[in-house]
């Protein structure tokens, strides 16, 4: 059978692809090789979303992502538990007093909704927060976190709805090309020829990249997160600190709209590969450093914690764009740990490349993106 596109991961970029194309009238295959839709990286984000990033691709992206998911509910009548809670950074260096007032005037220009409070201020949105030596801290009201669980039903079941085919328990071995052209994507369980293809594989995009000879800087490694159990909200928006620490680069914590406080650290030094492994030593190092800061945390019982990956680039920005060796492929890849908050923003944006539908504005993200860039700059605060 052929398909106008076959995508390949069912993830947080492949989920929102799959419906967009398909409700532009274009009949999708979706290959997984989990057992259903976000059984890998999904399904272990923390359910933030923000916009506050450097760059005008990453910023963009995620305006659009933020404004699907606030009127998710109104447009298409699921509960996904959004909240506009906000994300704050908290400085306690000059350094970053600096580093975050510079990059704000970037985020202004861009368009985003960012401000400075002042210490005071910052206590009055995070009720007991450490007050030794706080400078201040940025304050991006409208980015917000909601439910990665129910986002991926969410989506699953609409494009379901719009007519996608999904095989799950199928991993892709192979694709063949001629002249240029991938014309068939080869599984254990079969064989299927699409019009485009749609490599959206996460940890595995640089294997999948490899079938058709092309170098994809991806490489994932693994950060564990956890969350408590449910309390009256205290607090309102997610709290990043990006003071290093041993054994972490810097660490974060929100309270979701259930009231569970859900908390990540950044390893330091990486850790690199993939190992779903929970550890003995991420409790101890983030419930150390989230209880100097945060005070009120004391007496919260942990429920459980997890690992998963964050398939990394070398400059913390994504891989979007046409493979050099298939002209009818097309990498999305290496979100950096960010593609839940991407996801549905780069769904409409790959739907429209699919169709040769891009604008001016598009273009300009996809510089952003260029799989051809030499990878030099970084992202601040990745």
């Amino acid at each position: 059978m052929t398909y106008d596109v076959i995508v390949i991961g069912a993830g947080s970029i492949g989920l929102p692809a799959a419906l967009y194309l398909a409700e532009k009238g274009q009949k999708v295959l979706v290959l997984d090789p989990e057992h259903g839709p976000g059984q890998q990286n999904n399904k272990k984000a923390i359910g933030g979303v923000r916009a506050t990033h450097s760059d005008f691709g990453k910023i963009s992206v995620c305006l659009r992502s933020i404004e699907i998911f606030r009127t998710w509910h109104e447009e298409r009548g699921d509960d996904i538990g959004w909240m506009d809670n906000g994300y704050s950074f908290p400085a306690y260096r000059e350094q970053d007093v600096k580093a975050l007032q510079a990059l704000m005037r970037i985020q202004h220009g861009y368009g985003l909704n960012i401000k400075w409070l002042s210490a005071g201020e910052y206590q009055a949105l995070v009720p007991g927060i450490l007050m030794d030596g706080l400078l201040g801290s940025t304050y991006s009201p409208e980015d917000g976190s909601c439910s990665p669980l129910l986002v991926t039903n969410a989506f699953y079941f609409h494009a379901v709805k719009a007519g996608v085919e999904f095989r799950f328990q199928e991993a892709v071995t192979g694709i063949k090309s001629e002249h240029g052209i991938a014309t068939e994507v080869i599984t254990k369980k079969g064989s299927y020829k699409a019009g485009m293809i749609l490599n959206t594989a996460g940890n595995d995009a640089r294997e999948i990249g490899a079938m058709i000879n092309d170098d994809l800087k991806v490489f994932p490694d693994n950060h564990e997160a956890g969350i408590t159990e449910p309390v009256a909200r205290f607090f309102g928006p997610m709290v990043v600190d990006l003071r290093k620490a041993p054994g972490s680069a810097n660490f974060y914590f929100y309270q979701n709209i259930e009231g569970q406080v859900v908390f990540c650290i950044t390893p330091d030094p990486p850790i690199l590969g993939i190992d779903n492994r929970s550890t003995s030593e991420f409790l101890p190092i983030c419930s150390k450093r989230m209880i100097e800061i945060y005070p009120r945390l004391r007496n919260l019982k942990v429920r459980r914690t997890w690992r998963g990956q964050y398939p990394m680039t070398p400059d913390g920005f994504p891989i979007v764009g046409k493979s050099l060796n298939a002209e009818n492929v097309i990498h999305a890849v290496g979100m950096c740990g960010q593609g839940f908050m991407l996801g549905p923003g780069m769904g409409e944006l790959l739907s429209r490349m699919c169709l040769n539908e891009t604008t001016d504005d598009d273009l300009r993200v996809l510089q952003s993106f260029d799989p051809q860039r030499d990878f030099s700059a970084e992202e601040a605060f990745k």
